[in-house]
């Protein structure tokens, strides 16, 4: 057997398991759902309503399914019909060089997957969210963001892009070092202009009014000793009822940004339980440490990509005619594939611990657990969450406990 074949059958393998191993966990995910209603959410879940959030979990998880089962075919159809080779050949009738191929079969790869992915992103915002009472999302939004994320993408990326592809192709051996210095440098400064140039594009942020909460914050922040640039609301409700709340920025420009939608559904107390739990991964360095290990992820997976370079047996499984430094890039995506899922397994698991112990600071510092178990109660039960994952699912997807070990979680604490 060539190089060739026992290439294209790994990526074969690593495909149709991928995808067999995802459908497998969210049926275990489906059928471990609890009929009754866990007695802990009593008085906040009534009986229809914690139906309809099972009847959300099965019907989100079929679509989703579903997508991910078309997508596997048609890229498993592209694969052995040569489809890859056939982009390279007409990207390379342009005559722009090797960056300029490399951007055109990049991005019309790309656009094809966001294309074929928007049907489902459709259904999912207008017919399951609509169903289920979630969606603000007017069709000029829908449109909108995507156009804007596209746009950003491609000038952000494609800059990106070039630069690595242009020190893979110049400098050798040493090329994932200097494209790695290249990324830090880029997702350090991402960081700060993020909250000021990408955001406000797609949300409004407004300084939250004088009042008793900004007032309750700002006195629990002081106390912490934690200085922020400023606390915002986020028109959150312009595409959800869904809540949520935030951090961005480092240092002095860090800010907080809470949803008007959160700040509709909760007590002061409840709100400010929230930002401490946020201020918790701050104050134990959670925010650091991901940062260090994206970092350093981001170097292993340079040098490995290093590795496959101009592989003529990866190139021979896609029935490619011609070496490029580009297109080696895509194809090393597919045999990185499992070592990003153990990656990933193992990053959740640290984040899992990470909430614990931002839960276990917000107790601590605020002192009024009972309004953090409500705030988590009520975020649960107004986004329909799942209240009893399967366990293989929480330990492969789940960047936070479950619900009800965080509530278990904090009660142990007041005890002790």
């Amino acid at each position: 057997m060539d190089a060739g074949t026992i290439y294209l059958t790994l990526i074969l393998v690593i495909l149709t398991g991928s995808y067999l191993l995802t459908f497998f966990v969210e049926w275990l995910n489906m059928a471990h759902a609890a009929v009754e209603l866990p007695k802990e959410f009593e008085g906040y879940y009534d009986a229809e309503r914690y139906r309809t959030s099972q009847r959300y979990l099965k019907e989100h998880t079929r679509a989703t399914l579903l997508f991910d089962g078309v997508f596997l075919a048609v890229t498993l159809v592209f694969i052995l019909a040569g489809g890859f080779n056939s982009l390279d050949l007409f990207a390379r009738r342009f005559g722009y060089g090797e960056i300029g191929t490399g951007l055109i079969f990049t991005f019309i790869l790309a656009g094809a997957s966001q294309l074929l992915s928007l049907p489902f992103s459709a259904y999912r915002t207008f017919v399951i969210e609509q169903k289920y009472g979630f969606n603000r999302t007017t069709l000029k939004t829908f449109i909108l963001d995507h156009v804007k994320s596209w746009v950003i993408t491609a000038i952000v990326g494609g800059a990106v892009f070039s630069a690595v592809l242009w020190l893979f192709m110049k400098r050798g051996a040493e090329a994932w070092l200097y494209s790695w210095a290249i990324l830090v440098i880029f997702q350090l400064v991402f960081q700060f202009i993020a909250p000021v140039l990408i955001m406000p594009l797609f949300n409004k942020f407004v300084p939250l009014q004088e009042g008793e909460l900004k007032e309750a914050l700002e006195n629990y922040a002081r106390k912490e000793g934690f200085k922020l640039k400023g606390m915002y609301t986020m028109d959150g409700s312009k595409r959800s009822t869904k809540s949520n709340a935030f951090f961005t920025g480092f240092g002095r420009f860090r800010r907080i940004v809470l949803f008007d939608t959160l700040i509709a559904k909760h007590t002061v107390d409840e709100l400010v339980s929230v930002l401490a739990h946020e201020m918790g991964h701050y104050k134990k360095k959670h925010i650091l440490k991901f940062l260090m290990i994206s970092i350093a992820t981001t170097g292993v997976t340079l040098f490995l990509l290093s590795l496959f370079i101009n592989n003529p047996g990866l190139f021979a499984a896609f029935k490619m005619e011609r070496l490029s430094v580009y297109a080696s890039f895509t194809f090393f995506g597919f045999l990185y594939a499992p070592l990003s899922m153990f990656l990933s397994v193992a990053a959740n698991a640290i984040s899992r611990k990470y909430e614990y112990e931002s839960d276990a600071y917000a107790v601590r510092t605020y002192g009024k657990p009972d309004a953090m178990i409500v705030a988590l109660k009520k975020l649960s039960v107004d986004n329909l969450s799942n209240l009893t994952p399967h366990p293989l699912k929480v330990f492969l997807e789940y960047s936070h406990p479950p619900v009800l070990r965080r509530i278990y979680a904090i009660r142990r604490l007041t005890q002790e």
